[in-house]
């Protein structure tokens, strides 16, 4: 079990199960949302569980997706691809120790210009195809 918040406390989530190594996307709508990258794991949606559900903002920001905030204290916490079984939660929001590590970079054509990234991780101008 994996629990997790935003910053005041008001959204509350929990995810029953191993979390997948989280993607680090640098799209310039992820680097907007999450004010850096947006590094995430995609989990099942039958395996998340959200307390104060009510207090979940969301903005659609594009035909295919949605992001998730706190509309309390503004936190990012959630990208939720439209017609598909998982939703993404911010690696950030955990509260617990995670036990896993950035699998992916993706959209590194958009990255800004401000940082590198020099961990070793391998890195596409955009998304891979999903096994």
């Amino acid at each position: 079990m994996h629990r997790g918040s935003c910053l005041c406390g008001a959204v509350r989530f929990t995810v029953e199960g191993e979390l997948p190594a989280p993607d680090a996307c640098h799209c310039g709508k992820c680097r907007k949302h999450s004010g850096h990258y947006f590094v995430s794991t995609d989990v099942p949606r039958s395996a998340v569980t959200i307390e104060g559900a009510d207090k979940v903002g969301w903005f659609q920001s594009s035909e295919k997706a949605r992001r998730g905030f706190c509309s309390v204290c503004g936190s990012s916490l959630f990208w939720d691809p439209l017609h598909r079984d998982w939703i993404g939660i911010a690696m950030g929001a955990f509260d617990t120790p995670t036990h896993t590590r950035i699998a992916v970079h993706v959209y590194m054509a958009n990255k800004g210009d401000y940082y590198d990234v020099a961990d070793g991780v391998r890195q596409f101008d955009t998304i891979p195809p999903r096994p």
